[in-house]
């Protein structure tokens, strides 16, 4: 007999070899059926794989982030099998669940798929669901797996990094694939799917590979969630930053300047300078000096700072100077440089902590194929800040900053998020630069940090910078996608690697501890989600162009620059529609441009030296006749109220 621990910290006993669906049905038919997958000892398994040792055991189902991925994967295997009954020639290479479904990357010789075949690849996907075929797991050793392969070089190169003794293949019906799993129990779970998208994909992310066809689908284990999804879908493409910052005259993009560098046109940059702004003045606040630096940096700087071996063979090559034989990069990051400036003058612990700011510009070379709009561009530019304390002043200064980060969120309608603690690989640590001791303090910081703030966390390995852990902040959009966008990193390396001291009340040098920050996370992807949560209906405090003037003809020009003046001599941010145009076409284009006001001007308004109000975004809109006095009164209270942006 074995002992099985329940999450719930209830233990019973049963016999060794049962399944973690036999336990399942032991307890529930019901639960049994929706079973997908099962967590022992905090690792993911197949439901029917036996169990033989004590061990704590979670039942997985569509409810869990584990249970979704299982069921992704194993329709990745699905579509596997199906384009291998339509494409026998296909090699196959991974197909991992991914944060919204699944993909396979194929190697499909001549006979790449479109759009149209992805149909028939589903159709065939359903028939074989209803086969109702179980994922059977098997051990097989490093040769066997090599023979099987022999014909695709693809998983002959995945099989040479295995070790032998852990190879698994999985099959279901005709279906082998070289596989760690976990997966689900059988097909028939698989009730509801659809291929979304085909795309190129270089093996293993690498240029000098071939390209593959990679195709994306989702699944869901009923037919309404998968509609519910496709409305979804729906939403997010009227939605798209990319759509509306065109529309809304925001942001362009030129081939002749390049892929991934966008154009902020003056709406867009009057959008841009309005958060910097607000940002600036919380800064402020908190007694943060704005700096500037360079957009280059010496060679030197960044292999000192570690980014170069980190960011090099993502970054534009280097510039060379003719004469001194210098090498130049695109700065990648700020840090280096505000290191640099904290340098400058000899800091005593009384001065400390000192917090740069900067709206620094970087630059990384994306892959043309991973450029998205302003969410993954080649130029960004970071809300930085670099804070240098005393090791203790961390917590305080840490928790400032988490302060100011969900002011941010709160105001500008990020109020759903998840603080993610990123820590290092539990094993590997091969990526990091520093000390283990370093890294033990800085990620105790964080943790005890955040829960005195009784923030909802999560824990994440493998995921923290490579000077040092971090606190990432994920939010959720209008359509409950998630965003990871602030960030606040605690750092003891790059103190060390630049030398950085103070001195102390003891008259001794001390390293400071140094924090990276930044609320935004980079203008560019904070502002394409904020278009994408808000549909582009800015508050008034943050709109580019708050009012439209509206003559109803030629006649009131005159009026209606009377009526521009006043308002721009209140700070309101207005423009005149001098087109030749009907009202109810003006009406409905400054509509389209979800300019939060409309001011109609006619012969009555004229007359009594008014303004006919109308508001986008309620109802019908119309707000009668006011004095200008009036509607000034209006804006203001409107501004003081300071609205949060709202979907």
């Amino acid at each position: 007999m074995i002992n099985i621990t329940f999450p719930d910290g209830n233990v019973r006993q049963y016999e060794s070899g049962v399944t973690g669906l036999e336990i399942a049905k032991s307890l529930s038919n019901s639960l049994a059926k929706k079973v997908l997958s099962v967590k022992v000892n905090d690792e993911v398994w197949d439901a029917t794989r036996p169990l033989t040792t004590d061990s704590t055991l979670q039942l997985l189902t569509w409810e869990d982030t584990d249970g979704q991925k299982t069921f992704w994967h194993s329709t990745a295997h699905l579509m596997a099998e199906a384009i291998q009954s339509l494409y026998p020639e296909a090699k196959f290479t991974i197909g991992p669940a991914i944060d919204k479904g699944f993909y396979y990357d194929v190697d499909f010789g001549g006979q790449i798929p479109n759009a149209k075949d992805l149909k028939k690849i589903e159709q065939k996907m359903k028939n074989l669901a209803k086969r109702n075929n179980k994922f059977v797991r098997s051990e097989v050793s490093k040769a066997e797996a090599a023979e099987f392969y022999k014909n695709n070089e693809y998983k002959t190169e995945l099989i040479e990094d295995l070790e032998d003794g852990t190879i698994t293949f999985y099959t279901q019906g005709d279906f082998v694939d070289l596989c760690r799993g976990p997966h689900i129990p059988h097909t028939g779970l698989i009730k509801a799917f659809q291929l979304t998208n085909i795309a190129g994909a270089f093996w293993r992310g690498d240029d000098a590979n071939p390209q593959l066809t990679r195709i994306y689908g989702v699944s869901f284990p009923k037919a309404s969630d998968l509609d519910h999804y496709i409305e979804m879908m729906e939403e997010a493409k009227r939605r798209d930053h990319r759509k509306l910052g065109a529309e809304l005259g925001l942001f362009a993009f030129s081939e002749k300047v390049g892929s991934g560098l966008p154009l902020w046109l003056p709406k867009g940059t009057k959008l841009r300078t309005l958060l910097q702004d607000f940002l600036m003045k919380e800064q402020a606040k908190r007694g943060y000096q704005m700096v500037m630096t360079p957009h280059i940096g010496k060679k030197e700087l960044y292999e000192t700072s570690g980014h170069y071996a980190k960011y090099g063979k993502d970054s534009f090559q280097p510039i060379h100077t003719p004469r001194e034989g210098e090498e130049y990069l695109l700065k990648p990051m700020n840090c280096p440089h505000h290191c640099e400036i904290y340098k400058v003058g000899q800091m005593s612990y009384r001065d400390l902590p000192i917090r740069l700011g900067e709206f620094g510009t970087v630059y990384r070379y994306e892959q043309t194929g991973e450029l998205n709009g302003l969410l993954r561009v080649r130029g960004f530019t970071q809300d930085d800040a670099h804070i240098f304390c005393m090791p203790e002043q961390l917590k305080g200064e840490f928790q400032d900053v988490i302060d100011l980060v969900t002011l941010v969120f709160s105001k500008l309608g990020f109020g759903e998020f998840t603080a993610q603690i990123s820590l290092r690989h539990q094993t590997d640590r091969s990526k990091y630069i520093g000390s283990d001791e370093n890294w033990e303090k800085a990620e105790q910081a964080i943790i005890e940090a955040v829960s005195e703030k009784g923030l909802n966390t999560i824990i994440e390995y493998d995921e923290a910078a490579f000077y040092g852990p971090k606190l990432d902040f994920m939010v959720k959009d209008a359509l409950g996608r998630s965003w990871q966008l602030g960030t606040i990193q605690v750092d003891y390396n790059l103190p060390e690697r630049f030398e950085l001291e103070y001195i102390g009340a003891d008259n001794q040098k001390h390293r400071p501890v140094m924090i990276h920050r930044a609320p935004f996370g980079s203008f560019e992807r904070f502002i394409a989600v904020l278009i994408e949560n808000s549909a582009g209906n800015f508050p008034l405090w943050l709109a580019p162009q708050q009012v439209s003037v509206l003559p109803i003809s030629d006649k009131y020009l005159e009026y209606a620059e009377k009526v521009l003046e006043e308002l721009k001599a209140n700070d309101i941010r207005a423009e005149i529609d001098y087109r030749a145009e009907s009202i109810k076409r003006k009406i409905r284009d400054a509509s389209m441009q979800k300019v939060p006001y409309q001011l109609i001007i006619g012969e009555r308004e004229e007359e009594n030296n008014t303004v006919a109000v109308r508001r986008h975004g309620e109802g019908r809109g119309d707000k009668g006749a006011m004095s200008i006095a009036e509607f000034l009164e209006l804006c203001n209270a409107e501004l003081q109220a300071n609205e949060p942006v709202t979907a």
